[in-house]
């Protein structure tokens, strides 16, 4: 038997050694994705593709089982070999969110036993397709996406395949940043593959593939314990996207259904809409990263996930829908959706768990990319994107957070020092909006604004949602502020957006970008006088209740 003290040891020493890849890829990563917003997660797998520790990047948590699929599929457990490296975007292949985000894995063989895997995955500034740095708001299919990538080998027991690099290169606006970040990827995934050969020849590898086992069946044994304090029961939910750009009047509903019964829990999202022609559309590996991201949340924070969970807990998607959907449906939106079907989940769950209920977060209410000329006054070093996020909703005994990343990601939003510094703009404003959060016993977070004024000319690109359907607020709580993107605010050409766009600007023009704020909890004829006066003395609220 394998003793529960070397299954919490090596534990320990997995999680450390995904905080040690992570630390390596983002102080050598080129793009300001990578080394300011830090959006890639990088893990290790059991030697059947098994997630033992979750990444702070919750997105990726369920993709990287799928592509292990695959690649046995593909050159079955015999045929991958010690220093073999595999790349892939494909987001219906690889299950990654969408064809930015590349993964890139590697088998750890050690005595011929294949113990574990070491992988990653990381957006990429510029894989090609119809817009700058990929990511295109009005996109009708993947293609329209960027370059897609098979699981393929990128190294091939060690000896680098230089024609996969040239056919990276050759379809990316910012080759020199792609490869540099590709490079740095395997470099994290190569660190994670030495330091896991190096504990399985110490312990033996056999001998490590029973205690990742052990380690598989302690962390689904606590997940059961952890259901059975639920109360049998059903509950349903649904919600909406703004829409998006292709199709701009066409909300987006999202249905779930969730049922409690003897310690299991069953989603079912079956009467959810049919996939859109626009880039909203989910695959289910991300509908499995809301619900277990919820579920955690409102069970016990604490709680260790690992794919053992799925023992217990089913998901029902159908093919063909919003949150199911079939190739070629496009979907790099899909941080929208999520943001959005996560509000989903915790509105169905909070029945089960009324103590830790909590009203809608801002979701990802804002997103751009610039694309700036290359012929301007000023050098530029590549194209622009940056990611926000904003505020939580109110929960059952708590104000919701202000100013931070929502859910699932955990991404930073990008250093003002670093935008006017790499590129030719300056960040005007950048403050929380007083009176964003909706007013509840416990108040929404408050929401971000930024506003730029822009050096140079070229084109922005904005992807959104929450600017028509505001967070929500529950058990009595008000809504939170809607999402604003505005163009040129105050002048004679002011142009206000709620979806998706284009826009094409000069040197001297100017935007700011609203989230939007998170909902209230409890009736607002609740709040304690005290938090009511904090409220104005910070500047948090400046209307009288």
């Amino acid at each position: 038997m394998i003793d529960p003290i070397d299954v919490q040891i090596l534990r320990n020493r997995v999680g450390c050694l995904m905080d040690e890849m992570s630390h390596h890829f983002f102080r050598s990563g080129y793009s300001t994705i990578i080394r300011e917003s830090r959006d890639f997660s990088g893990v290790i797998l059991d030697g059947e593709g098994r997630l033992l520790v979750a990444p702070p990047m919750f997105y990726h948590a369920m993709c990287y089982i799928r592509l292990v699929e695959r690649l046995f599929g593909l050159y079955g457990r015999d045929g991958l070999k010690d220093g073999d490296v595999f790349i892939c975007n494909h987001p219906y292949e690889g299950a990654v969110p969408h064809a930015n985000d590349v993964t890139v894995i590697s088998p750890v063989i050690v005595d011929g036993i294949l113990v574990a895997f070491s992988g990653s995955i990381a957006h990429k500034a510029d894989i090609g397709g119809a817009v700058p740095r990929s990511s295109n708001g009005q996109a009708v299919d993947m293609y329209q996406e960027g370059l897609l990538l098979p699981a393929m080998r990128l190294y091939d027991g060690g000896r680098l395949n230089e024609d996969v690099e040239r056919l990276i290169a050759a379809n990316s606006r910012e080759a020199e940043t792609v490869l540099g970040d590709l490079r740095s990827q395997v470099g994290a995934v190569r660190i994670g593959c030495e330091r896991m050969a190096a504990m399985a020849r110490e312990q033996g590898a056999a001998t490590m593939c029973e205690t990742l086992a052990a380690m598989l069946q302690a962390a689904g044994r606590e997940f059961r314990a952890a259901l059975k304090r639920l109360p049998d029961g059903v509950s349903e939910a649904d919600g909406q996207l703004d829409g998006n750009s292709v199709e701009p009047e066409t909300r987006v509903r999202m249905h779930l259904r969730v049922t409690v019964k003897d310690g299991t829990v069953d989603f079912d999202f079956s009467q959810s809409d049919p996939q859109r022609r626009g880039p909203v559309n989910l695959r289910p590996a991300l509908v499995e990263s809301c619900c277990f991201q919820a579920l955690i949340g409102l069970i016990d924070p604490d709680l260790r996930y690992c794919d053992s969970a799925h023992e217990v807990v089913s998901i029902k998607t159908v093919p063909g829908t919003v949150v199911n959907a079939l190739p070629p449906a496009p979907g790099s939106n899909y941080m929208k959706s999520c943001q959005k079907l996560i509000d989903v989940v915790f509105e169905a769950l909070n029945p089960f768990c009324p103590e830790r209920a909590a009203a809608n977060t801002d979701g990802s209410s804002g997103s751009f990319t610039i694309a700036w000329d290359k012929d301007g006054p000023r050098g530029v070093r590549g194209n622009q994107g940056e990611i926000f996020g904003s505020a939580y909703g109110g929960a059952n005994g708590q104000d919701g957070c202000s100013g931070t990343t929502v859910h699932l990601s955990n991404i930073y939003v990008t250093p003002i020092e670093i935008v006017e510094a790499e590129f030719p703009c300056r960040v005007t404003r950048f403050e929380l909006i007083p009176d964003s959060g909706g007013d509840g016993q416990f108040r929404g977070g408050l929401s971000i604004r930024r506003e730029y004024e822009l050096l140079q000319s070229g084109a922005v690109m904005y992807r959104g949602d929450h600017a028509i359907i505001a967070p929500r607020g529950i058990a009595g709580g008000a809504d939170g502020h809607k999402a604003r993107f505005v163009f040129n605010p105050g002048e004679p050409g002011e142009q206000v957006f709620t979806a998706s766009c284009r826009v094409a600007f000069k040197a001297g023009d100017r935007f700011v970008l609203e989230a939007a704020g998170g909902g209230g909890y409890g009736d607002p004829a609740r709040r304690d006088p005290a938090a009511r006066a904090r409220d104005r003395e910070d500047g948090y609220v400046t209307t009288d209740v």
